[in-house]
């Protein structure tokens, strides 16, 4: 075996003990949490992918559980109305040591999946909504941001580096009650109506999942290119955390880690594809979590099904999911595989409850 070998398999063996060492014996102080959140976003040497939870290949194991969904709750109509397979047809999961949590791999329908991201990029940036561009350009600069990054994404590689567009450049966008990211909390004159169509598939995901009447409130959307990665934190700013959070995502896999009420508790990493949803209720409601990677799709994952939307024949007559034109579908595409798209709705208020004056 010559040095390289040798060089090569120690280091390997040194990731597998950091990986056992963070997930088992944390000293006293010591965040766990960060630790393994560094171990998979380290690019040089590549980290151990082989303990990441992989739930489109996932069979009840001692550590992936059946999630009990309500086939009753949805209709096979309803739930294709937003490009949805019927609940039936789900498969759900959730894991040993994390209550509340339930993951769902792609429920979407063939083909109905760039009508989301379409929606995602060219309706939901749109003012009155905000976004990152915002804080540093003017409002008319943002205004249209699908239209100006046209030509931009449309166009053929000219050889010469592009400038990027300002679809591109976009991080964050915010929807019915803005969070303010510095204040971290939401207030009553800082609100613009939800999407309706995203208000109605979250109901349909929520109501499946055992969930009925979840009002979504504020959505949160975050645009990831492949070095992006999301810090280590908690969703506990909604005044009602009875109620769940729905996370779904579009576009390049990522890998998220899910850990426990504390910094100290170790995560468990797990590869989240396209279409794939999440649901965090109960305890798991208020548990860490982050994602330090995003990975190209495995084999047999693709980032798009070759087809557009359904054809309009096949479609419901009161179908919120609608095909895309032709130039509208080659700007997802191309923006599509090389970046994710993830969308977390919440509802902010519980039966009730309002914002405080100061709010």
């Amino acid at each position: 075996m010559n040095n390289n070998c040798q060089k090569l398999k120690k280091e390997e063996e040194e990731d597998c003990v950091m990986a056992k060492m963070a997930a088992s014996m944390v000293e006293s102080g010591e965040d766990a949490f960060r630790k393994i959140f560094k171990f998979y976003k380290r690019r040089n040497p590549p980290p151990d992918f082989s303990n990441i939870i992989d739930f489109s290949r996932s069979v009840p194991s001692d550590q992936v559980v059946p999630a009990i969904l309500d086939p009753g709750g949805v209709s096979d109509g309803e739930a294709a109305r937003v490009g949805l397979q019927p609940v039936r047809d789900w498969r759900a999961f959730g894991l040993q040591g994390y209550p509340g949590f339930i993951f769902v791999p792609n429920p979407f329908l063939r083909g109905s999946k760039p009508f989301w991201v379409r929606q995602c990029l060219k309706v939901y940036p749109q003012k009155p909504n905000i976004c990152n561009l915002d804080m540093h350009m003017s409002p008319c600069d943002t205004e249209d941001i699908w239209d100006k990054s046209v030509l931009g994404l449309s166009g053929s590689p000219s050889g010469k580096t592009p400038l990027k567009t300002l679809l591109e450049k976009l991080r964050w966008v915010t929807l019915g009650y803005h969070y303010n990211w510095d204040t971290k909390t939401y207030s009553a004159n800082h609100y613009t109506t939800f999407p309706v169509d995203l208000h109605t598939l979250a109901f349909q995901i929520t109501s499946a999942c055992g969930f009925p009447g979840f009002n979504a409130e504020a959505g949160i959307l975050n645009y990831y290119r492949s070095d992006s990665s999301l810090g280590i934190h908690v969703d506990q700013s909604e005044l009602d955390h009875s109620r769940p959070l729905l996370s779904f995502s579009f576009g390049k896999s990522a890998i998220f880690l899910l850990g426990g009420t504390h910094r100290q508790d170790p995560p468990t990493a797990m590869y989240v594809h396209c279409g794939d949803v999440m649901v965090m209720s109960g305890q798991s409601r208020l548990f860490y979590h982050a994602v330090p990677r995003i990975v190209a799709p495995p084999q047999g994952h693709p980032v798009f099904e070759m087809e557009n939307c359904s054809p309009a024949s096949s479609l419901q007559n009161n179908s919120l999911v609608e095909p895309l034109s032709e130039q509208d579908w080659a700007m997802c595409s191309r923006y599509i595989h090389s970046s994710r798209v993830n969308v977390t709705v919440r509802q902010v208020l519980g039966p009730g409850q309002s914002f405080s004056l100061k709010d």
